[in-house]
């Protein structure tokens, strides 16, 4: 089992555009397993609730994406994943050696409708004060561009956080356009990582299969939060090394005029 993190050349490249794939992290037997587990939950969730976490600013296309967060509370299967070596120390080598959770999030795009999501930063739903947030995508299944896979604007990280104005704070499609993003297709197994400042958004799912992922959301634990928004149960979990806020009374205050804001972003 490889745990080494990434490679100087993945490092490099993950610092000029922002994201990384890192192909194969997990086995084809495995990806598979966690993607019967997904769509598992996805039935069970759904007839409880409503699951569709379509956008607001895309609800016209009646495209579909089904979503639950917080997977390590309903499966043990993604408990175990959250803290394998071969995915911390991916991690680790971009945040640094204490790699703090901030949210799960399970994804399934079903066939010939499953939703777009606009181009956006994350940094507008949860924003920290030194940008060491970074999220990545796990993948159960393949994902070529016909899926809906992934698409990033290399280098946008580097723009800091861009003003924004639409109701689920996506940027405008005429500056914006998903098909002129770069895509980023992976096959079951794959992980993609990138930072929470990186332009990225995806397409529909046009293909007749469905497109299965899981987004985790880390950071430094020393990186405190602009506003209490986006809280999760399982947020503060350490995925590695030590939570070393607990020696810095204020290193994760939050400004007492910061609203709390509670909703779904994607």
């Amino acid at each position: 089992m490889a745990t080494s993190g990434l490679t100087a050349e993945q490092k490099r490249f993950y610092d000029e555009n922002g994201f990384v794939v890192c192909q194969g992290l997990l086995t084809a037997r495995e990806a598979q397993a966690l993607r019967q587990e997904v769509h598992e939950l996805a039935e069970r969730l759904a007839k409880f609730r409503d699951i569709n976490a379509a956008w607001a600013t895309i609800q016209h296309t009646k495209t579909v994406v089904q979503h639950c967060h917080d997977v390590q509370f309903y499966s043990a299967a993604f408990s175990r994943l959250i803290v394998d070596p071969r995915f911390t120390a991916v991690a680790a080598s971009i945040i640094g050696p204490n790699v703090q959770l901030h949210h799960t999030k399970m994804f399934i795009k079903p066939p010939e409708k499953g939703a777009p999501f606009p181009m956006h930063q994350d940094y507008p739903y949860f924003p920290h004060q030194r940008h060491t947030m970074i999220a990545a995508i796990f993948h159960f299944d393949d994902a070529p561009v016909e899926r809906g896979c992934v698409r990033f604007v290399p280098g946008s990280h580097k723009l800091g956080p861009i003003p924004v104005s639409t109701p689920d704070s996506s940027l405008p499609p005429d500056q914006y356009p998903i098909d002129k993003a770069v895509p980023c297709p992976a096959n079951a197994g794959d992980v993609v990582f990138f930072n929470y400042l990186t332009i990225h958004g995806s397409g529909i799912n046009a293909s007749l299969e469905a497109r299965t992922t899981l987004l985790v959301q880390m950071r430094d634990p020393t990186d405190p939060p602009l506003k209490r928004t986006h809280e999760s149960r399982g947020q503060g979990m350490m995925l590695a090394g030590v939570d070393a806020s607990c020696c810095t009374t204020k290193a994760l205050d939050v400004p007492a005029e910061a609203p709390l804001v509670t909703g779904n972003k994607r």
